[in-house]
């Protein structure tokens, strides 16, 4: 008897291992780093050279304008960012929606590990059972009930909550004529209204803690560049997106000890995703969860505002809306962004259209 699942296509791996940010991070830590640029005119001088001789003020000046652009750097993060707040993770209780399987259980079991008191809220049991410091809650994010009684346990049980870390996503990755309006709210409801959800049940916590707190937000590249059989998750992580700035521009106000990290990758290798044939795999190539993770922690654990896009065309795809549309069609075509979900499968090799057994799981 044939199986009901689609078995995915077979490849090497989900992360080429040559990739253009792979060249450019080893640019960043070599030629393009301060340090290493100014060891270079050392170099030429240990060798007896003359400041004036060429090498050397070439050097000095390739150093300083490395220098001057990383204290610029530097600036535009302080400005963009300010202050961060103090973090005690002994103190901070931490709420994972999704966090039951992909990147927000990598996040609560390094969390859990370390010492800090981690909720995941899900409604699939945890992959991995039982996680050190992390106490698990069966919880549909959609049911605004259930959040509420959920929120009560959690401050009981643990205290009340400091940083908020909204993950749980769903991807029925079909095309809108194939998707139910079951679906469509289910979609919709999972990975936009949950936000608006989990923030009004946990803020008021977040808001009453004399520390403050962090609210991460975890959208996707998506919903700046749509793709077909994404129709319902683009324009949900597009809705995430304004909503994490809208919600930065009030808080700075009212709230300023409140910190706001926005994560938007491209194609996380988890679960979720299982399937997506990657458009290119040097300039976008696969974003793995623990990578993603690492700049996570880092910035929960500096206490910054921050804005984390990998992979490296995350960063720059603002820009593609700007381009002439003409170009942008044969930019679309050229990537081959709009094919990726034709042998798409899903988490658990879910059925192709049955999106009602892909429940709410977490990138």
């Amino acid at each position: 008897m044939a199986s009901p699942y689609q078995v995915p296509p077979t490849r090497d791996s989900w992360f080429a291992p040559l990739s253009i940010d792979l060249i450019v991070k080893v640019f960043k830590t070599t030629f393009f780093h301060p340090f290493v640029s100014w060891i270079i005119p050392l170099c030429f001088r240990a060798q007896n050279m003359k400041y004036q001789d060429t090498p050397v003020l070439v050097s000095i000046g390739w150093a300083t304008f490395i220098t001057l652009i990383w204290v610029a750097g530097v600036i535009n993060n302080r400005l963009a960012f300010g202050l961060p707040r103090e973090v005690d993770l002994s103190e901070e209780v931490i709420v994972i929606t999704g966090g039951a399987s992909g990147l927000g259980l990598l996040i609560a079991e390094v969390y859990g590990m370390r010492g800090a008191t981690v909720a995941v809220l899900d409604v699939e049991e945890m992959e991995n059972g039982e996680a050190r410091g992390v106490t698990y809650y069966k919880c549909d994010v959609t049911d605004k009930a259930q959040l509420e009684s959920v929120a009560k346990k959690i401050e009981q049980e643990l205290g009340p909550p400091t940083i908020l870390i909204n993950n749980a996503a769903v991807v029925p990755g079909k095309p809108l004529l194939d998707l139910t309006l079951p679906e469509i709210d289910r979609s919709i409801s999972t990975n936009l209204l949950s936000h608006f959800y989990t923030l009004k049940t946990f803020l008021p916590y977040l808001t009453a803690s004399e520390a403050g707190g962090t609210i991460v937000t975890v959208s996707s590249v998506i919903g700046t560049l749509g793709a077909a059989n994404l129709t319902d998750y683009a324009a949900s992580k597009a809705g995430v997106t304004a909503l994490h700035k809208s919600l930065a521009a009030e808080l700075k106000e009212s709230h300023p000890e409140i910190r706001m990290v926005l994560v938007t990758p491209g194609q996380l290798s988890t679960p979720l995703f299982y399937g997506v044939q990657t458009p290119n795999a040097f300039l976008a190539p696969v974003v793995e969860p623990v990578d993603v993770a690492k700049e996570v922690i880092k910035a929960i654990d500096e206490g910054q505002n921050a804005a984390i896009a990998m992979p490296l065309y995350a960063r720059w795809v603002d820009w593609y809306n700007i381009l002439p549309i003409g170009f942008q069609a044969l930019l679309r075509k050229a990537a081959g962004v709009d094919k990726g979900m034709k042998r798409f499968v899903g988490r658990n090799g879910v059925k192709k259209g049955g999106a009602e057994k892909a429940g709410i799981v977490g990138f």
